[in-house]
């Protein structure tokens, strides 16, 4: 029987191999991550008639060379192009990975791990991250709860959307700061109600407020008082009565004590006030009289605008409002007088009726800026500490109160000229935004950084670290066996996993988002490798039709 045939039929199976792995590359030529393959041939085995001989120096005769006969061909190797990347598909999502470098994420199906190139992930009905195709999940490490940063241990699975990862807890206010110019010429500052800034804060459960702070002029150069004019909720309204312990820095005088002297046609003593032959008796300053039988008598308002003319004011309210109103913190003062619902005597001279009421005492504290550097120069006459403490007197009921004590700084403000605009304000947290405090976050999305590492962003400005992917790397990637599915498993000559994994960056590597790695089958050259698998089949097939036809002659000699 003729060896060429086996060598024929030997050349026939092998291309036929090789046309398979063709086939199976052009099938995969739009798969995720797909990695080519391509075949080797080698010599089958040979026949040997006559081995080599040496020279003969004695006979003369000189070497010969050995007479081999091929039997044919076999498959030598099937590699796989692994370390060759595929190009680059966008597709927006942001859980779609594609890595840079010959890394390999790893993904566990529960009992095994995979490696795989396909980073085409979604997230589960419990928050875990895995593979679209077939659900496995991705690996990684976690963040230690103690440090917040990652833990490179055993990978385990990647949960992103927990329940505990969709919320981030609020937290109080606790600094504040005041910055910008407030003008000596604006006249906000001298003004009733002052140069208003509000300052928002959260308490610890993470609903804001709005504190009203008021800034007004004292009347000394540089010098103005600041003060909590009101506490309003989220909708505007007022919650100050909800604060009746409430402290903004300390009790302070902010202007002197003054005379008001009695105005021309008036008598007043420590007990009354006497005009156009009418006497108020002061006790009654606030009482109706009864008018059927006082044909001459006054109301209540009549008595109290007469109260203020003696002293030179064209209204009453124009007098009550010169140093507080019922509800103020003077003492000894007109205001207080006031809230009392009669004058106290013994500040009105006998002798002259003068009435001495003292500098206002307000909840708060007096700024001074330097005259010649406009810079804060001390806050309640302390030049080593600018700030006051902002206290609401938390019920003791409950541990550390709702709200927390909210320092603020006043050094970042000045008092430049601005032609009259004062631009104050006060912000929450100081000038590196520590301590504003925020509400509670909903998660509003969630990133993958390049090195893998995994965060959610919430919509209170905050951001969590969930976690980070980790990768494989092995010294043989080409040893790698294919399980399907887009997965390779490690074998003995690929170099086994060590449980751990790596940081994708640690080789030069990085994770893009909202790509995939695509198929690096080269179309050109799997056709190019079909032709010639083509030809090379069909050759071997012309060596056993050949074959046949000698054989088919030797059989015809018999004739």
């Amino acid at each position: 029987m003729m060896r060429s045939l086996y060598s024929g039929v030997a050349g026939l199976k092998t291309h036929q191999i090789k046309m398979d792995v063709i086939g199976n590359n052009i099938a995969n030529v739009n798969t995720v991550g797909y990695k080519s393959q391509s075949i080797n041939f080698a010599e089958l085995m040979y026949q040997t008639s006559q081995s080599a001989s040496g020279p003969n120096a004695t006979t003369g005769t000189a070497g010969t060379n050995a007479k081999q006969i091929g039997l044919g061909v076999k498959s030598a190797a099937i590699s796989t192009a692994i370390t060759q990347a595929g190009s680059s598909q966008t597709t927006g999502n942001p859980f779609d990975l594609q890595l840079k470098g010959d890394a390999f994420f790893i993904v566990s199906d529960g009992s095994n791990r995979y490696f795989t190139r396909d980073g085409s992930f979604n997230v589960d009905a419990v928050g875990n991250l895995a593979m679209s195709s077939n659900g496995y999940n991705v690996m990684g490490w976690q963040v230690d709860p103690t440090t917040g940063q990652i833990k490179k241990d055993t990978v385990s699975p990647l949960t992103v959307l927990s329940a505990e990862n969709m919320t981030y807890p609020p937290e109080a206010t606790t600094r504040a700061y005041v910055s910008g110019i407030i003008d000596a010429n604006d006249p906000d500052t001298t003004s009733e109600d002052g140069k208003i800034m509000n300052l928002n804060f959260f308490d610890n459960a993470g609903y804001s407020y709005t504190a009203k702070l008021s800034m007004k002029a004292t009347g000394r150069n540089g010098e103005y008082s600041v003060e909590v004019s009101d506490i309003l909720d989220s909708n505007g309204k007022s919650v100050m009565s909800r604060f009746p312990n409430l402290s903004f820095g300390s009790s302070v005088k902010v202007a002197n004590a003054q005379t008001l002297n009695v105005a021309q046609g008036y008598t007043v003593n420590s007990t009354s006030l006497t005009y156009d032959g009418y006497t108020l008796d002061f006790s009654t300053l606030f009482q109706d009289d009864d008018m059927a039988a006082d044909p001459n008598g006054k109301t209540a308002a009549e008595k109290q605008k007469m109260l203020a003319n003696a002293y030179g004011f064209s209204t009453y309210e124009e007098f009550s409002k010169l140093y507080g109103t019922a509800n103020s913190t003077d003492t000894d003062t007109l205001g207080k007088m006031l809230a009392a619902g009669s004058i106290d005597t013994s500040i009105i001279d006998a002798n002259t009726g003068a009435l001495t009421i003292g500098g206002k005492i307000i909840q708060g504290g007096i700024v001074k800026y330097n005259d010649s550097t406009k810079l804060i120069e001390s806050v309640n006459g302390l030049t080593n500490n600018f700030t006051l403490d902002l206290q609401f007197g938390n019920d003791v009921s409950i541990p550390n109160g709702p709200f927390a004590t909210i320092n603020i700084d006043f050094s970042p403000s000045n008092n430049y000229n601005a032609n009259g605009t004062s631009t104050i304000g006060a912000e929450a947290g100081d000038t590196k935004g520590v301590g504003a405090g925020r509400k509670v976050g909903k998660m509003s999305g969630v990133s993958i950084e390049g090195n893998g590492m995994i965060y959610a962003h919430y919509d209170n400005g905050q951001t969590k670290l969930l976690g980070q992917i980790a990768v494989a790397e092995f010294p043989n990637a080409a040893g790698l066996e294919k399980q399907g599915d887009n997965l390779y498993s490690a074998t003995l000559n690929s170099g086994e996993f060590d449980g751990i994994g790596v940081d994708v960056t640690s080789s030069g590597g990085y994770i893009s988002t909202g790509v995939l790695e695509m198929s690096n089958v080269d179309l050109s050259s799997e056709f190019t490798e079909m032709i010639t698998t083509q030809r090379g089949f069909q050759a071997n097939s012309r060596i056993i039709t050949v074959s046949d036809t000698l054989l088919e002659e030797l059989v015809n000699l018999k004739r």
